[in-house]
Formats: C-alpha cells, sequence, structure tokens
C-alpha cells in the first residue's frame, strides 16, 4: 500500500510541480527515449544475473505491494505454533514426533496452522531442525549453528536480487545519458531546421536525462530500498524461530522458549509476555 501511496506522491510532486511552471506535459511524453533506457536497463539485468535470480526480482517485487507481512498477530500465530508443539513433543517424546515433522500437513498439531506451514521455508526450518533433534546425536550448541547457517544461506540468497535491481537502478542515470547523447545526435542533423523543431529535439533530449534520474531515484532505487527491508524484515522471523526452538532443545519449558523466541521480535512487533501468555493458554483454532 505505502508503494503505490508513496509512487503517486512522487509522480505527483513532479507534474505539479512542473504544471506549476507553466511546463508542456507533452514534451515529458518522449516515448524512444524511455525505450532507450527502459530498454537498455532490461538488457544489463538479463547480461548481469543468471536466470533464477531474474526471476525472484520479480517475484519478490509483488510482495512490496502487499505491505508488511510480519505484524504482531502473525508473531502471535507463530509463538503459539512454536508452543503447541513444544508441548506435544514433551508429552510424546521426540521420537514420536517424527511422523509430524515428516509430514505436518497430517500433524495433529502443525496442520492447524495452514498460514505458517503454506510457507514451505517456514515449514522445513521447524520441521528439519526438529527432525534433526529427533535424532538424538546432535548436541543443542550444534543444532543452533545449524541453524545459524541455515538462515545465513537464505539472507545471502535474499540478498542477491536486492543487489542486482540496486546494480540497475545506479545504471538509470547513465543509461539517461546515453539517450539524452542520441537525442544530441540526432539534433545536430537538424541544425539548419527551423527553430521550433530545433528545440523540441533538444528538449527531447534533455527529457532522456530526466527520465533515468527520476527512474533511479524516484522509483527503482527505493523499490530496492523497500526489498532490502523486507528481507530483513524475514530475517527476524527466522532468528525468532531459532531463538524459540533452541531454548527448547536444551530442556527449557515449552512456555520459557516461546518467552526467549517473543523477546527476538522487533520492538514495533512485539507482543506482550501477557498476549502472548493468553494466546498460547487458548485452544487452537
Amino acid at each position: 500500500m505505502f508503494v503505490i501511496i508513496g509512487t503517486l506522491v512522487v509522480i505527483g510532486a513532479i507534474v505539479g510541480g512542473y504544471l506549476l511552471e507553466h511546463g508542456n506535459l507533452l514534451v515529458l511524453l518522449q516515448p524512444a527515449e524511455l525505450l532507450i533506457i527502459g530498454g537498455s536497463a532490461l538488457g544489463t539485468l538479463l547480461i548481469a544475473n543468471p536466470g533464477h535470480i531474474i526471476f525472484s526480482i520479480f517475484r519478490i517485487i509483488p510482495q512490496t505491494l502487499r505491505g508488511e507481512r510480519y505484524t504482531k498477530a502473525y508473531f502471535v500465530e507463530t509463538l503459539k505454533m512454536l508452543y503447541d508443539f513444544f508441548v506435544y513433543i514433551r508429552r510424546v517424546g521426540p521420537a514420536a514426533a517424527e511422523a509430524d515433522v515428516d509430514d505436518p500437513a497430517s500433524s495433529s498439531v502443525l496442520s492447524q496452522y495452514p498460514k505458517l506451514l503454506a510457507d514451505k521455508h517456514v515449514q522445513q526450518f521447524v520441521c528439519d531442525t526438529l527432525r534433526t533433534h529427533s535424532s538424538g546425536t546432535v548436541l543443542p550448541f550444534d543444532l543452533d549453528q545449524i541453524m545459524e547457517t541455515d538462515i545465513e544461506v537464505q539472507e545471502h540468497d535474499r540478498s542477491v536480487p536486492v543487489a542486482s535491481l540496486s546494480t540497475v537502478a545506479d545504471s538509470l542515470p547513465g543509461l539517461g545519458i546515453v539517450a539524452a547523447v542520441l537525442g544530441v545526435v540526432i539534433t545536430m542533423g537538424s541544425l539548419g531546421g527551423p527553430p521550433e523543431e530545433v528545440g523540441a529535439k533538444v528538449a527531447a533530449a534533455l527529457v532522456g536525462t530526466f527520465l533515468g534520474i527520476l527512474l533511479c531515484y524516484g522509483f527503482v532505487g527505493p523499490l530496492a530500498a523497500n526489498m532490502a527491508k523486507l528481507n530483513e524484515s524475514e530475517a527476524h522471523y527466522y532468528r525468532v524461530l531459532r531463538k524459540g526452538i533452541a531454548a527448547f532443545t536444551k530442556g527449557i519449558a515449552p512456555l520459557i522458549s516461546v518467552e526467549a523466541a517473543r523477546r527476538a521480535i522487533p520492538q514495533h512487533v512485539r507482543p506482550t509476555y501477557q498476549e502472548m501468555d493468553e494466546a498460547c493458554r487458548k485452544p487452537a483454532a
């Protein structure tokens, strides 16, 4: 939502200011300049990145339009899921819970949280870690290191598309200059013509520079920054899971293990202890 609002504010501020100075909007409509800049930017993206990174970029961009995923309610639901599953493992034993982590959709506990299990990465992170714990051959410290490695790999994988999009953003002013230079070349070929025609071609060339800078600092650069913040939120979420699971595998009681996870939640979406306790003691929906 804020991405859409911000985009409209940028466009409104630029167009409004331009019209206040009695500018002609038709002069800014230069499809050829936009084709040169946009097409070249897409080409640089294709040259610089393998296919899976390009697909990742276009998969992440829609997420910026949906807004913050990891809200307080989402974290409360996560804490309750961890608590319920920890209690269940305490009751039946790690070995008996292997069937649940092998097939979460059929688990009497995990199946009650379809929203969380819809995220395959979360499902694998939780289930693979607890499956490893149930083997009884991995020390809690080593299991914590395994989770840390997993999180680091995921952070790296998520950072690559953002870095690639930032590189494209950085190239846009230069591509705008390229479009402007081509416009100047065309202008030079018409210097003997009417002044109005020469002026129109010069204006078109300058629009190329304008579009390159605007796309960089007004749209693509901020979009990459938004994607980076989404990645940070996701990394925080996995650290919350890690804290809770690490505490539980050390033999700490389920509620206190979940409290360890709660303390890792960022302050602006962290539920209070009372909210967590109340949610954990409620029957699953």
